[in-house]
């Protein structure tokens, strides 16, 4: 995309400072060329706003595009084609709500990705990391007690990839990365969606942690955490995790390890939210949708614990088939815990910190990305504002107008 764009009379937030400028942006060949008043462009769509107010596009950083089902068991017995028609759908109306970047925690691949790219579909910016790494009975294990045969067809749908010992999570890790992934997935701790482990588990060996984490450094990378308690969170970022994904059970030493480690904390509430509304629906066991209280009452009062400690925080949903339409709630949820700015930027200057691509997008600095996100009402106002994707008066990718 190359739109050439005149947003005039706009409220800009710069989500760092906190501060609204007003006045014009000008979007050139899908970049942010400048900030002012009185700008002029002949070539130009020119949109007056009258006082609306733009961000940064936003970003979500914990998604599951290929997950068309909350059965994730699943997917890798779906056709590859089937599961790319649904993840087009999936990432078109992510867009819709106002996302332009996201990250994928597992499952997407270097086709969506550069299918992407080359607009083949409409859809944010896709940063994949292929398959999670898992060990034997981990959280990316999806066979059942009486399952032993291991199918690992690179060509089908799947969130994880079983590798256990020092050379074989190396050598899973160089497979990953050969096929351009832009971090390192982990499973670092039991979950809830898969069949054998206990939530309360630490995954992979000190040794194993640490080879992945060599391996992804060793490419300019970084690795993501799936972790819940804070025994496998502290392990994890004492061995070099850069990103704790959910991290539901943290404690005080999580929050000291945060800092000194400039690690990244990724919360997940909506998924539980989800869960505990719907996830009888999808398929969710009784037993389980009773724990789900529990987990979102501990992922608030993880929240609080490490918004109040100064852990840097990013916006993330993790939500599955039919419930990615609550991607937005995400924002009301954490609106309880954290002001409006905070909240604001997680989901755009933060989360371009975490990604590696600060001052390309979370910004509306000049040699940005173009992508925007316009709104009628203040956010830093009202949060909620962002959780109502159906009321945004534009979203803005590459400088050309994409949703309105």
């Amino acid at each position: 995309m190359n739109g050439s764009l005149l947003l005039r009379d706009a409220r800009l937030l710069d989500p760092v400072t906190g501060e609204y400028t007003e006045g014009d942006l000008r979007c050139a060949d899908g970049r942010i060329v400048e900030i002012g008043t009185g700008l002029t462009a002949d070539d130009a769509r020119t949109e007056d706003l009258r006082g609306a107010f733009v961000l940064p596009g936003l970003v979500d950083a914990h998604v599951h595009v290929t997950a068309s089902t909350a059965d994730l068991g699943s997917l890798p017995a779906s056709s590859p084609s089937y599961v790319t028609a649904h993840s087009a759908r999936t990432m078109s109306r992510m867009l819709d709500r106002g996302f332009t970047t996201v990250r994928d925690a597992s499952g997407a691949d270097y086709g969506l990705a550069d299918a992407q790219a080359e607009s083949l579909f409409r859809g944010p910016r896709l940063l994949f990391c292929g398959r999670a790494l898992s060990q034997t009975g981990g959280h990316g294990d999806s066979r059942t007690r009486g399952a032993n045969a291991s199918e690992d067809h690179p060509c089908c749908a799947g969130l994880g990839r079983v590798a256990d010992g020092v050379d074989a999570v190396r050598a899973a890790a160089r497979d990953e990365l050969r096929k351009g992934a832009h971090h390192i997935k982990v499973m670092a701790s039991g979950g809830v969606a898969s069949p054998t482990d206990r939530i309360d588990s630490t995954q992979y060996s000190a040794e194993e942690l640490r080879a992945i984490v060599e391996e992804a450094e060793s490419a300019n990378r970084y690795v993501a955490a799936h972790a819940y308690t804070a025994r496998a969170v502290n392990r994890a970022l004492e061995l070099g995790v850069r990103s704790i994904e959910h991290g539901n059970l943290i404690d005080d030493r999580s929050v000291e390890l945060f800092l000194r480690h400039d690690a990244y904390l990724v919360p997940t509430l909506v998924t539980y939210w989800a869960l505990k509304e719907e996830g009888r629906e999808h398929g969710l066991p009784e037993s389980s949708w009773r724990k789900v209280d529990e987990v979102l009452g501990a992922g608030m009062a993880a929240l609080e614990k490490a918004a109040r400690g100064g852990v840097k925080l990013v916006y993330g949903s993790d939500l599955l088939g039919g419930m990615h339409r609550h991607q937005n709630h995400e924002f009301r949820l954490r609106g309880e815990v954290q002001s409006a700015l905070e909240v604001i930027r997680s989901a755009t200057s933060t989360a371009a910190d975490l990604l590696n691509l600060t001052g390309e997008i979370g910004t509306l600095a000049p040699g940005a990305h173009a992508d925007l996100l316009v709104v009628d009402r203040d956010p830093l106002e009202d949060i909620g504002v962002l959780a109502e994707p159906e009321k945004f008066r534009y979203v803005v990718q590459g400088g050309t107008v994409v949703s309105n």
